[in-house]
């Protein structure tokens, strides 16, 4: 809540913060960047372009909330022998470098048919953080512009 300004409480009275003017305030700040946007728990343009970035992938579950997007398991068109798998966890409700985190998992097919687990290049973790930090950037420039 900014400094001086006063919120309706839910019993259509009007408070101020819990330590006065400015004060920790119970029912929310008014700072957009902060509250990441209206209805979710986490920055707002992180978690669309967390969205964006993998949205060629089945959406098992995304909680706008607790800030976790994981996705099915995808196997790419041209090599239907491996699948990949991503969790994605937004760490923050601010536009940070360190606002996100990427797992991903791979699976090949074995011979007998069976799925089994092949570790990833520990680079395609870091390279998904960094397109969806460009993508989120993006995002807030263009939502300035408007």
């Amino acid at each position: 809540m900014r400094p001086g300004a006063t919120q309706t409480s839910i019993f259509g009275q009007e408070e101020e913060g819990l330590l006065g003017p400015g004060g920790l305030s119970l029912l929310g700040g008014d700072d957009e960047e902060q509250r990441g946007g209206p209805g979710i728990g986490v920055n707002a343009f992180l978690w669309r372009a967390s969205l964006d970035t993998v949205s060629f992938m089945p959406v098992a579950s995304a909680d706008p909330f607790g800030g976790v997007i994981i996705t099915d398991w995808y196997s790419p068109p041209e090599n239907q022998n491996e699948r990949y798998k991503i969790n994605l966890y937004i760490l923050d409700r601010t536009l940070r470098a360190d606002g996100v985190r990427a797992s991903i998992f791979r699976q090949r097919r074995a011979t007998t048919g069976q799925w089994v687990d092949v570790q990833t290049d520990p680079g395609m973790g870091s390279d998904l953080e960094n397109t969806i930090l460009t993508r989120a950037r993006q995002l807030r420039v263009a939502s300035a512009q408007r």
